[in-house]
């Protein structure tokens, strides 16, 4: 008997984990516990606490189709396994590897537990489409790359002669234990408001398309002008699929495959390339989840963020950006772009603040990936913007939405003024763009030193 638990890798397909437990045969215990580190009430309110709910209520409803058991706890994952351990003959548990500060505190001590219990513990690698050992073994590397043109030329290259196409495991072949013994449902039983939670997700569930639905509609309808419409945020043409993918409920390996060889995938795998850059990153840049503790940020304030995240800065597209964002939790990713530069340099705001906000309210919330995205705009980690790039808002509101539509849409309060003014800051605007653009290379001039180049290109 083995025991299985789901973390971020909630379907029922394509798992690796799901294929070693197959050719090894036997009944396992399937599990996903809600761990009140991660999962706590406030945490679960938020847009992204949502979506986790709906990823997870979809997977118990997989499980149920498949007829096959999935166990949902309360608590802390190592009390649980251990309780687990010594109430039933367990071999060992299987898991999917995660690699933030947090995932791996808790894994290590999941696999102490094990070994002090004289039981197996093996974690399998699934979340990138590349196996990173066998990518470094193909770019012969023993060092990390750091920037990503050249990461994404050796990831083509390995893509094309070493890529492992999705697992064929479903559901149904594994045998799954439908009683847990030593009352361990009842110690460890879910929390009535969770359950209610978690019963309002399926419902909502059951009005929307499948990931696997809306996979197949975007390949079908919007892949083929993706690159030519991906930077109109007044129409979003982004696949809204981040969500599944960052929980796991869309397989990455399926989404490759479905849109290879179609035209306007280029563009789009791309950007599944960047999401394997970040996890990259996350696994082999010890500094990755450190960068503010290594880094002297006193030259910067929290004094404008408030106005920034209540959409109270008097610079519209921004003001719009974080509307959208509180509202609907959806952000489409040039104004993610926007809105992160905006805070970090104009505002010279810590980018950690801007990281623990779109951790509540991102409706794709991912831990590795939003970090990635906020390292890049504040001029830190591989391959970020160079500390002297900051984006104009006004000039890329102009540029990608010339009839400031998506501001009038946000900000109905000022969709009476023409075309060119929409755009333009307010006179009561919390900074001047032009002095604070100058105040943030000199403040990330100092904080970077001496890695910085003299070179300042004119602003974007």
């Amino acid at each position: 008997m083995y025991l299985f638990m789901h973390r971020k890798d909630l379907r029922g397909y394509d798992l690796r984990a799901f294929d070693a437990i197959r050719r090894r045969g036997g009944e396992g215990i399937h599990l996903f516990v809600f761990d009140p580190a991660l999962a706590d009430r406030r945490r679960l309110d938020s847009h992204s606490g949502r979506t986790f709910l709906r990823a997870l209520a979809r997977l118990f409803a997989d499980y149920k189709a498949a007829n096959r058991t999935l166990h949902l706890l309360y608590g802390d994952p190592g009390e649980i396994a251990e309780a687990l351990l010594l109430a039933m003959p367990i071999a060992g548990l299987v898991v999917h590897a995660d690699y933030t500060p947090y995932a791996l505190r808790r894994d290590a001590r999941l696999q102490l537990i094990c070994e002090r219990h004289g039981r197996g513990y093996k974690a399998y690698d699934d979340a990138p489409l590349v196996d990173l050992a066998d990518f470094d073994q193909f770019a012969k590397r023993s060092e990390p790359y750091k920037v990503f043109t050249p990461f994404y030329r050796m990831w083509l290259g390995y893509m094309r002669q070493c890529y492992a196409p999705s697992g064929k495991t479903r559901l149904a072949e594994l045998q799954t234990i439908r009683k847990l013994e030593g009352g361990i449902d009842a110690r460890f039983r879910l929390p009535a408001d969770i359950f209610s939670r978690l019963t309002a997700a399926a419902k909502a569930n059951a009005s929307e398309e499948s990931p696997l639905e809306q996979l197949a509609a975007f390949a079908e309808s919007s892949l083929a002008d993706y690159a030519e419409r991906r930077d109109l945020y007044a129409v979003d043409a982004g696949s809204g699929l981040a969500r599944w993918l960052n929980h796991g409920t869309l397989s990455p390996r399926l989404a490759y495959e479905t849109v290879a060889g179609r035209d306007g995938a280029e563009s789009w795998i791309r950007q599944l390339a960047w999401r394997d850059f970040y996890l990259m990153q996350a696994r082999q840049n010890p500094d990755y989840f450190a960068y503010e503790r290594l880094l002297d940020l006193s030259p910067l304030s929290e004094t404008y963020f408030d106005a920034w995240a209540e959409a109270r800065t008097g610079i519209p597209i921004i003001d719009a950006a974080m509307t959208q964002l509180r509202e609907t939790g959806e952000l489409p990713n040039r104004l993610r772009m926007i809105a992160a530069m905006f805070l970090t340099k104009n505002l010279r705001c810590p980018f950690t603040k801007g990281e623990d906000y779109f951790r509540d309210m991102l409706a794709d919330y991912d831990n590795t990936l939003n970090r990635g995205g906020w390292l890049w705009s504040s001029s830190l980690g591989y391959d970020a913007a160079p500390y002297f790039r900051i984006m104009n808002p006004v000039t890329q509101s102009m540029t990608h939405n010339p009839s400031g539509s998506y501001i009038r849409r946000w900000l109905p309060h000022l969709a009476h003024l023409p075309d060119k003014e929409i755009h333009q800051p307010i006179p009561e605007a919390v900074v001047d763009l032009k002095r604070s653009r100058a105040l943030a290379i000199e403040a990330y001039r100092d904080i970077l030193r001496p890695s910085v180049r003299p070179d300042e290109p004119p602003e974007e």
